[in-house]
């Protein structure tokens, strides 16, 4: 793959995502060259590499004449399968997220994301259902021995209930099970040997445990068992203010996991808002069945290697 410019800065994760798909990947970075010198660079480029796309990533406007020899290049490279997409293009089919730009520059692809129809919610509600049914079966014996281990290690609420924005912006009540010290200090992001989690509460985390009694959330329609996670009030304020579109994930309802969960680490900064994003728009964008199926198998993953969300 060869990308031209560098409107969307590739992250460490994401290079070492794509180096597993494609044998090169070359990023020309200078957009402010002539027309003639960018397309003899360009030519050079794809005639000592066989690149499978060529990915307009420019922050301005291209020159009418670059804009002309890629139509042209696209002709005479068709035999060797060169496809030269957008970068928004390239994120939805390579990365499986949407492009987010950090400033509040053009983004009519996010007009496609829409909430989902009458048919696609039922079926959604079908797999919540059942999804909270297994989870209020798995608390049946599980509960009573996590209920024993807080008394024991912390003293005090067996639920934390904490005020979580769901769709349209609406807040209610999101029940887990209370993994830190009541008098911990206040920090809304979760540090690394965080000494303000307990024992039990550190292994519920990594098992996914805490979440389990937000059955009561999907039942009561707050909650679907897949979808964004389910932010704090106060984080989700200050999102809206850093992040352009952050809004948009407030379409639907939260979920207990998600494909955001599944694919990025958990998040300590704006940054990995951000990037949690891509991962929430692309599922709101293309949600299906299968994607459904996808996130419950990625899920299932993540707990057993017990690396948490």
């Amino acid at each position: 793959m060869l990308v031209l410019g560098k409107r969307h800065e590739f992250t460490d994760r994401e290079k070492a995502q794509l180096a597993l798909k494609f044998k090169h990947f070359d990023i020309l970075l200078d957009e402010d060259k002539e027309p003639s010198e960018a397309r003899k660079e360009l030519g050079n480029f794809i005639k000592k590499n066989k690149y499978k796309y060529l990915i307009l990533n420019t922050s301005a406007k291209l020159d009418p004449k670059i804009i002309r020899y890629l139509t042209l290049l696209q002709f005479r490279t068709r035999k060797h399968n060169l496809r030269i997409i957008t970068i928004e293009q390239f994120m939805e089919k390579e990365l499986k997220k949407c492009f987010i730009p950090k400033d509040e520059s053009n983004a009519n692809f996010l007009a496609e994301i829409q909430p989902y129809t009458k048919f696609e919610y039922i079926l959604k509600r079908c797999v919540d259902i059942v999804g909270a049914g297994c989870l209020w079966l798995i608390n049946l014996p599980i509960g009573y021995y996590v209920r024993k281990k807080i008394r024991e290690q912390s003293p005090g609420e067996i639920y934390f209930i904490q005020p979580r924005v769901g769709q349209n912006t609406r807040t209610f009540k999101c029940y887990k099970y209370r993994t830190m010290h009541e008098d911990s200090h206040f920090n809304p992001y979760t540090e690394k040997n965080d000494s303000r989690i307990f024992p039990m509460g550190n292994f519920m985390r990594k098992a996914r445990i805490d979440e389990i009694p937000q059955y009561k959330n999907i039942f009561r329609g707050e909650m679907h068992l897949i979808g964004p996670r389910a932010e704090w009030d106060i984080l989700v304020r200050n999102y809206e203010k850093a992040l352009p579109y952050y809004h948009e994930r407030h379409l639907v309802a939260p979920g207990i996991t998600g494909w955001a969960q599944v694919n990025y680490p958990y998040g300590e900064n704006a940054e990995d808002a951000r990037q949690k994003l891509m991962y929430d728009l692309y599922y709101i964008k293309h949600w299906s069945l299968w994607l459904e199926f996808k996130t419950i198998v990625k899920t299932i993953a993540v707990i057993v290697g017990k690396k948490g969300m």
